[in-house]
This record gives C-alpha cells, sequence and structure tokens, in this order.
C-alpha cells in the first residue's frame, strides 16, 4: 500500500483518539519518511507492536519517532528502513531508559555495521534494558560486533533470549564467542542464529 507520509498524518488523526484500542499497527513497505515519523510520534504511546519495515525513514526517521518519553512499544520493527550507526544510538538510549518495555526489536537488513553494534550492545549491558529479543540478519558486523555482543551478554546477563546474527561477515572467533556464552549459567541466551 503506498500510503505516503500524508496518509499516515491522516492516519494519525484517527490513531490520537482517546477511544482508539488499536494495539498492532503495521505499515511495512508504504513509502513512508521521515516526516511520517514525526507524525506517528504523537500517537506512539497506544500501541504495543508497530512495524515500519521497508520505509525509508533513515537515522532522521528513526530519532524523530523516538525523542523524548518512550512508549508502550514492545515489539517494534524496522527492518530494511535505512537505520546505521545514529538511529542505532537512538535505539539504544531507549533500551537504556527506565520508562521502556521494549522486548524486541528487528533491525535486518539495516547497514548498522559494527559500530551501530558496539553501541546496542552498550544498551545491552545496561540495567534498565528488557529486551529478549534481537535481530540482526544482514547487517554488515564482523566478528568485532559479535565481539561487543558477546562482552555485553558476557558481563551483564539480560533478559535477552534469542539473538539472530544470521547473513553477517562472521568467522570462527564469532562463533567461539556467543557459543560459549551458553556455558555461562547466568546467561539466559536460549536460541542464536549464526548461519
Amino acid at each position: 500500500m503506498n500510503l505516503g507520509d500524508s496518509g499516515v498524518k491522516k492516519l494519525s488523526g484517527g490513531l490520537a483518539n482517546p477511544h482508539c484500542k488499536l494495539k498492532t499497527l503495521r505499515l511495512m513497505h508504504c513509502s513512508i519518511t521521515e516526516e511520517g515519523c514525526a507524525a506517528l510520534k504523537s500517537t506512539r504511546s497506544y500501541f504495543i507492536d508497530l512495524d515500519l519495515s521497508g520505509n525509508k525513514l533513515g537515522d532522521l526517521g528513526v530519532k524523530q519517532f523516538l525523542a523524548g518519553h518512550f512508549c508502550n512499544i514492545e515489539i517494534l520493527k524496522l527492518m530494511n528502513c535505512g537505520v546505521t550507526y545514529e538511529g542505532c544510538a537512538a535505539l539504544a538510549s531507549v533500551m537504556k531508559s527506565n520508562s521502556t518495555v521494549l522486548k524486541e526489536l528487528y533491525l535486518d537488513k539495516n547497514e548498522l555495521r559494527d559500530s551501530g553494534v558496539k553501541v546496542l550492545s552498550t544498551a545491552l549491558e545496561h540495567p534498565h534494558c528488557k529486551l529478549e529479543m534481537l535481530k540482526l540478519w544482514d547487517c554488515g558486523i564482523t566478528d568485532e560486533g559479535c565481539a561487543a555482543l558477546a562482552s555485553a551478554l558476557a558481563s551483564n546477563p539480560s533478559h535477552l533470549r534469542n539473538l539472530y546474527v544470521f547473513g553477517n561477515k562472521l568467522g570462527d572467533s564469532a562463533v567461539k564467542l556467543l557459543s560459549a556464552l551458553n556455558d555461562d549459567p547466568q546467561n539466559k541466551l536460549e536460541n542464536f542464529d549464526l548461519y
């Protein structure tokens, strides 16, 4: 559906209605940009599950949507949205907030690279982080990024139970580091997909 930013603005008016009970919103591949994200910001506290995958949000759109006090979103899908390091930094800030309830974050097919993963790893170390699932398929991550993830999970066994890093440029050292987490009885990681 080619909803576009203008359609999102119209939709946001209805979503902001206090009688609106919508908890799940899926706007995949709707030609939304940062302008549409700014319009959605006023309605974000109503959703538990939001999917904006396949839109050209970029870092600016992600930052605009996340700016200020966060919301009730437990599941956030931003796959193939043009997110890089700056967007990851905004997400990490939310993950560290004591008001966040974010449990699942899907960032597949974004150019996060090691720098983005490193900043997300700082959030995983934070005691307020409640994330249980992190999907980073095909994000340009190498052993360096995986080392940061492994270090974060080893230093502060978080709530993270599911980690998916399929489709990245991982070598044997990354596999060893992440596999070693299974030997740590305090670590809650149950599932991870490396290949």
